[in-house]
């Protein structure tokens, strides 16, 4: 089993990479990804975080490295629902500088170059955010009838699965019913997306409970492999993929506080900004709390009991 995430280290952050002898594919809102080989890829945790769809100028300090520590403790945690893209490659096995190779050491994962499915798998337990909104305008969450008379933060009385599309940078996501995935992936593939997204939200779930977290909601990716085969990719249950709560905070009818980046979004809420790039740089203050609750979050989740 994964050890403890422990992040003490306040090493240079990182804002974005620039390999000298790997061809970048892609830089993400907080990824940047390379082509290793024709079958496996480097995928780069930055320290960048996005609020609201945009980029922000600041970093948090080793944001990047507790994303890529927290994803992988769940991967080992949750192997046994679904395999993953993670592959047997090191760094040593890249043509890395000395330099390169410190700067990628803890926030790199080497994958599988899989085929992404065009959805966001998306598992909610609890009603808040953009579901709460749909709900009190409809009643449904995603086109999904929900009972009458729920609460804000209310715990739903199953998870459901509402999946959105997957956006370019700078572009939102958009929420899509259980037919549109059906029509992007076909009806066997779409069910087993919402299966194994339930079922691995529920682990996680319970598991985190245990240690006096909700999981509100989270987002899972997908790809196929050569086969044909489903394989969990990307990152999962990490700050940055899913809304967690402390529970002994947490009360019905209010929006409890939050261990992820709404942190930073209840602070740019309070300026004088139109939510466009560029975004604005963040205080001090407020860049060194927000790291605090990623490691915190970090740790209560890793930690041996």
């Amino acid at each position: 089993m994964s050890q403890s995430v422990s992040i003490l280290n306040s090493a240079t952050p990182v804002l974005e990479t620039n390999l000298q002898n790997l061809a970048l594919l892609a830089r993400g809102k907080v990824r940047d990804i390379y082509a290793i080989d024709d079958q496996h890829l480097l995928i780069v945790t930055t320290d960048r975080l996005s609020a609201f769809d945009v980029v922000m100028p600041t970093p948090i300090p080793n944001k990047g490295k507790i994303l890529t520590q927290v994803a992988l403790f769940w991967f080992d945690k949750l192997n046994a629902i679904i395999p993953n893209h993670l592959s047997q490659l090191s760094l040593d096995d890249l043509p890395l500088t000395a330099e390169e190779k410190q700067i990628l050491t803890g926030r790199s994962m080497l994958v599988k170059r899989l085929k992404p499915l065009p959805i966001e798998a998306i598992v909610r337990g609890y009603l808040i955010g953009s579901g709460w909104k749909d709900y009190q305008l409809t009643g449904t969450v995603c086109g999904l009838a929900l009972p009458a008379g729920l609460q804000l933060a209310e715990k739903l009385p199953q998870p459901i699965f509402t999946p959105s599309t997957k956006a370019e940078v700078g572009l939102h996501d958009i929420n899509i019913s259980f037919a549109q995935v059906e029509a992007k992936l076909g009806k066997d593939l779409a069910e087993q997306v919402r299966k194994v997204s339930i079922e691995l939200y529920q682990q996680a779930a319970a598991y985190a409970l245990e240690r006096k977290i909700i999981i509100a909601d989270t987002k899972f990716e997908f790809g196929l492999d050569r086969q044909g085969n489903l394989v969990l990719i990307d990152e999962i249950l990490t700050p940055d993929s899913s809304r967690f709560w402390p529970a002994e905070h947490y009360q019905l009818g209010s929006n409890p506080p939050s261990f992820d980046k709404q942190f930073v979004r209840d602070y740019l809420d309070t300026l004088d900004w139109d939510k466009t790039d560029p975004g604005p740089y963040l205080p001090s203050a407020i860049v060194e709390k927000t790291a605090e609750k990623y490691q915190e979050v970090a740790t209560l989740l890793t930690q041996s009991n």
